[in-house]
Order: structure tokens, then sequence, then C-alpha cells
């Protein structure tokens, strides 16, 4: 046990059988303790991140004619997340038909909710339709409703083939009405297309603006 554990040889050692015993059950201790937090230090920084980075508004405007909620992503990784998926769901305060005062979620069907590889951008879309819970919905019904855009990410890390995920949510007051994302792609002098992650979080107003009553 003194080889093993490299408590040497020295003038100080057990001299009885019982410090013998006491020295090898903290010898014991001590390697399961360096084991153990080896083993947890490892699975912390060997677990993947997602590193999205997502718009810090949503904004709505109109494509192709219909009234649509619209959003950024933008992958942070140097590596690319397969298989990705996105998720919307509209959470709100309600009035039951008893009375009762509940908060509900609704699920957003997305014009596209999943790219093989994501490895830049992804713009997420979820068209205002009659059959949206955001039909006939104004920014002040939202705010009254205590309304809520929750977006969810998941996807399988390129490098290690773990799964990452990634969430965040967007108040009533973080969705912008009659705005559209400002374009991020940019041309370089040798004629490659680019992203420009400056302007990734512009936007600017459209003519005119979609719903804006209040």
């Amino acid at each position: 046990m003194e080889t093993l554990s490299t408590i040497g040889y020295g003038q100080m050692s057990p001299a009885t059988l019982y410090g013998n015993i006491v020295m090898t059950v903290e010898a014991m201790f001590g390697l399961g303790l360096i084991a153990v937090a080896a083993g947890l230090m490892f699975a912390r920084f060997s677990r993947p991140t997602a590193r999205v980075m997502f718009s810090k508004v949503a904004v709505v405007t109109e494509h192709n004619g219909v009234p649509t909620l619209s959003l950024r992503l933008a992958n942070e990784r140097r590596n690319q997340i397969l298989e990705a998926q996105v998720s919307l769901a509209l959470v709100r305060d309600e009035h039951t038909t008893e009375g009762e005062w509940i908060r509900r979620f609704y699920d957003l069907q997305l014009a596209r909710q999943r790219s093989s590889i994501f490895a830049m951008t992804f713009s997420v879309m979820h068209p205002i339709d009659t059959t949206s819970p955001l039909s006939n919905e104004t920014p002040s019904s939202l705010t009254a409703q205590g309304a809520e855009i929750v977006v969810t990410v998941t996807g399988l890390d390129e490098t290690l083939l773990q799964p990452v995920h990634a969430r965040t949510s967007y108040l009533a007051h973080e969705i912008l009405w009659g705005h559209r994302f400002t374009d991020v792609f940019t041309q370089t002098e040798d004629g490659r297309l680019a992203i420009d992650y400056r302007r990734f979080h512009d936007t600017e107003p459209t003519q005119p603006p979609v719903n804006q009553a209040t």
C-alpha cells in the first residue's frame, strides 16, 4: 500500500497494525476520491454545448403575402449540428369556462422545422394563418395575456455524436410587429457568399406595418 499510494518509506510510518489499517483506509479513500473527481471533471468538460445564438428579438412581417413570425438562429460552433430540429410554442394566460386562470401551451407550426446540417444560420418562420394560435392577435393583446414564445433547438454534435440542445423565449415586447430582419448575406472580394454576423440582430421596419393595431 505504501508503494502503490506513493506514501514513501520515511522515518514517519505506522508502527502498529491499527495504524497500518487506518493508513490503508485513508489511502484507498484518497485514490477513490481522485478517481471520482477526475471522472466528474471529464464528464463535465467532455459534454458538448449547443452554442446556438438566437436573435435578440422576433419579428412579424409578411412573407409571400402571409403575416409570418420569424426569428434567427446561428451556429457559433466550429463544427456542425446534425439533424437539427426547432420547435416553437406559444404560452399565454387564459380563463376556462369555469372561470379558472390557467397557463396554456400551443404548438406553432413552422414552414421548416428540420435542417439536416446546421452549419451557419437558420431562419425559423411560423405563418400566421387562420389556423394559427396567433391569428387576430395584436401586440397589446399578447401583452395582456402574458404571452411568451418558447423556442427549443435539438441536434447531434458532429464530432462526439452526442445530443445537444438550446432554449430561449421571447416576451410580448420582444416581438417587433411590422419589422423584418436585415439581410446578412454579403459577397467577398473574390465573389464568394459570406455572412455578416454584425447585422445578425438588426431589423428594419416594413411598409406598411403588419397588425400594428394596439
